[in-house]
């Protein structure tokens, strides 16, 4: 399996190069949509 991680600034491409890959067949793992629903009332802090 191939792991990429896409980082950057804003407005650096980043939704651009993950919406070409997710039309590829890639699996998208958004971790800032991930770190802010870690916030979200009833979810578990470790």
């Amino acid at each position: 399996m191939l792991v990429i991680g896409l980082t950057g600034g804003i407005a650096s491409g980043k939704t651009t190069v993950s919406e070409q890959l997710d039309g590829l067949g890639a699996e998208i793992i958004n971790a800032d949509l991930v770190g802010h629903q870690v916030y979200l009332p009833g979810h578990r802090r470790l």
